[in-house]
């Protein structure tokens, strides 16, 4: 079924590129050698537009309609059509979208100082972004001469709070990774294997590295564990709340098989649950061998959906030794999920953050854990809303897939990304140089920082430390009074 139409005009020179950069087949050559246009196929990535010459071609949404109901949405029929011609389950790729849940990002207002609290000029004055990580210490001891003891528990150091999320290597391309990782390393910043393990020409960057331990356990050995930043025990992720994960055979080929050690052409699929964790004391139990195979020098993260109750997920966490919490929302991307899940299970990442602050500070548990918050976070303003509701950092997924290049189409569990991103198709990976791409996530990330710190002048602010968890500095708007209480904010005018 038709969702997009490819248009050209006559400044068309029939150069024919546009059927080169096509990867879906939505734009062929004709017995003329001129484009032809397969519409159905389009799923509006974008990239025949970008590289067209003569700027002759865009895309439209196709113009037919069927007839109004107010029940069932367009949407909605051609997902049962397809269905009833297919017997499969409905896949998508990227966040949650189609469903009438509000960004509660978009409904608050930053406060500015006047007169009373003056602001602070970022280009005259010093700004810290810095950011530690992990468990902070219940006290300052001294030692018998009076000076400070160093014995802090590990940690990580950002010098910006900006993350890169977790992101498989056989999801994405190793150039992805590659890119990722430089770009850590300039930044101070770190990002993040996901659960697909760390390809060998990649150790080089385990200052900046934080591997995954998932419920498949692809790719872990001792040497993974000991060549990292910090180990991350992945339990949910927002999109796809208590399912796997599952990478079809046609990934699993060359480096990828031997990263994640599954043989290849086998799908690698990982369980809904960890089979050795079903209760918090086993959590604690994995936490603590980890721990233990590393000689207690890493932090260990245990990322976890936003779901119904996780302040009381949160609140266990925190309890088993875990030194940092992921809380992924329900705007978090994904490289495949079934749609019904993707838009349907889980909670906004505003709403998880205010309440697991708050629960941790109400149990008095606050300094034992870090936060940290993905799936959703657009710009350096969500990331300052994200941080006054109670996170220590952000991490961004789709935002830096869409600094490589990504136009967020939703077809990365097709495996023919048109920008060799969510691929591993070798004549489409090699459309990303790293190089270049590690320099647009460095351009990216320094803006934002520098948009953060003019932010943060305005309120009066002149540290992150400063902001977390500063409610204070946040008004609703067009928010109910539960929603105000949950996220522990005023409503604009108070």
């Amino acid at each position: 079924m038709r969702r997009y139409r490819i248009r050209k005009d006559e400044s068309c020179i029939n150069c024919l590129r546009c059927t080169r950069e096509c990867s879906f087949g939505a734009i062929t050559a004709g017995d003329d050698k001129t484009p032809v246009f397969h519409h159905e196929k389009c799923t509006d990535c974008q990239r025949c537009v970008s590289f067209c010459s003569t700027g002759a071609l865009w895309i439209t949404e196709d113009e037919n309609r069927f007839r109004q109901n107010t029940v069932f949405k367009e949407d909605d029929i051609k997902e049962i059509l397809l269905q009833s011609e297919t017997g499969g389950v409905l896949l998508s790729s990227m966040g949650a979208s189609g469903r009438n849940v509000p960004i509660y990002f978009d409904k608050m207002l930053l406060n500015a100082s006047q007169v009373t609290n003056p602001s602070i000029d970022p280009l005259r004055e010093p700004m810290e972004t810095a950011v530690f990580i992990g468990q902070r210490p219940e006290k300052i001891q001294r030692g018998s001469d009076g000076k400070i003891e160093d014995n802090l528990p590990p940690h990580l150091e950002l010098r910006t709070p900006i993350m890169f999320s977790a992101m498989s290597y056989g999801a994405i391309s190793l150039n992805v990774h590659k890119a990722l990782a430089a770009a850590a390393e300039k930044l101070g910043t770190y990002w993040n294997t996901g659960e697909g393990g760390l390809h060998e020409s990649l150790y080089p960057f385990k200052k900046n590295t934080i591997v995954q331990v998932a419920s498949g356990r692809f790719g872990v050995h001792e040497t993974y564990l000991n060549t990292a930043a910090a180990i991350e025990i992945k339990i949910g992720q927002g999109a796809k709340p208590g399912i796997g994960g599952h990478l079809t055979g046609r990934k699993i080929i060359g480096d990828v098989s031997k990263t994640r050690m599954v043989p290849e052409g086998l799908d690698a699929i990982s369980p809904a649950p960890h089979h050795d964790i079903y209760s918090i004391e086993d959590l604690a139990q994995l936490v603590m061998s980890i721990k233990e195979a590393t000689h207690y020098q890493k932090p260990v993260i245990v990322k976890v959906a936003a779901v119904h109750n996780i302040a009381p997920i949160a609140s266990g966490i925190a309890r088993s030794g875990a030194d940092i919490i992921s809380i992924d929302g329900y705007r978090g991307g994904t490289g495949a999920a079934p749609k019904r899940i993707r838009d349907n299970v889980g909670i906004p990442i505003e709403l998880a953050i205010a309440s697991v602050d708050q629960r941790l500070r109400e149990e008095r548990i606050r300094d034992r854990v870090s936060i940290i918050a993905s799936g959703g976070i657009r710009n350096s303003s969500d990331a300052v809303k994200a941080i006054a509701l109670g996170a220590d950092a952000v991490s961004i997924g789709t935002a830096a897939l869409c600094a490589l290049g990504c136009h967020i189409c939703a077809s990365c569990h097709t495996g023919r990304c048109a920008w060799g991103l969510a691929t591993q198709d070798p004549e489409l990976t090699k459309r990303l140089d790293p190089e270049k791409g590690a320099e647009r996530l460095i351009n990216l990330v320094n803006a934002w920082t520098r948009e953060i710190k003019e932010i943060m002048g305005g309120m009066g602010i002149n540290s992150i430390e400063a902001l977390r968890g500063n409610r204070m500095a946040l008004r609703g708007v067009d928010l109910n009074e539960k929603e105000l209480e949950i996220l522990g904010i005023r409503y604009a005018g108070e």
